[in-house]
């Protein structure tokens, strides 16, 4: 396609992708984003149609997987974002179980040494590594609510030994 081609075809089509996408993602600047991209992929692509009606059929369609594609992307992103402040407010808490007194590292070493071994390993690999669960499960072969549950337990005993080690 041309240049003017293009262009044509992206005022001819671009009202009613971004109301398609608006409808569902409730956002301008994503359904902007999902509207140009369905028309890129539509440029970029070599899809024969044999009626203007298929062409814009698959417009519709693509610019629907593409705002639900990104809604799902949001959600998850959003649900990582509550699960990490959790993880911060977990942490504060553990910090204020230590009473304000903070470990030096041979305390620290101590304590993450004297964890037992599932406790230890998800621990260092969370805190230290900073791997995600669905890293740490596809390397250890568990479940990722399995090692959330470790991390869990072992970073309240780890709390503990800190609190003793003080």
């Amino acid at each position: 396609m041309t240049r003017q081609e293009i262009t044509a075809f992206y005022e001819e089509h671009h009202r009613r992708l971004y109301n398609i996408a608006w409808r569902i993602l409730r956002n301008p600047l994503d359904a902007e984003e999902v509207m140009q991209d369905t028309i890129l992929k539509f440029v970029t692509a070599s899809r024969p149609f044999s009626s203007p009606a298929q062409e814009s059929a698959w417009l519709a369609r693509t610019c629907i997987h593409a705002a639900i594609d990104r809604l799902r992307r949001l959600h998850r992103r959003d649900a990582f974002l509550q699960d990490y402040g959790r993880q911060e407010q977990e942490m504060a808490g553990v910090e204020e179980t230590l009473d304000g007194a903070l470990p030096d590292v041979v305390q620290i070493r101590a304590a993450m040494d004297s964890l037992p071994e599932p406790y230890r390993l998800v621990v260092d690999l969370v805190l230290i590594e900073g791997l995600d669960y669905r890293e740490i499960a596809a390397m250890t072969g568990r479940k990722e609510t399995t090692l959330r549950s470790l991390y869990s337990r072992g970073r309240a005993k780890l709390a503990e030994l800190l609190k003793q080690a003080i």
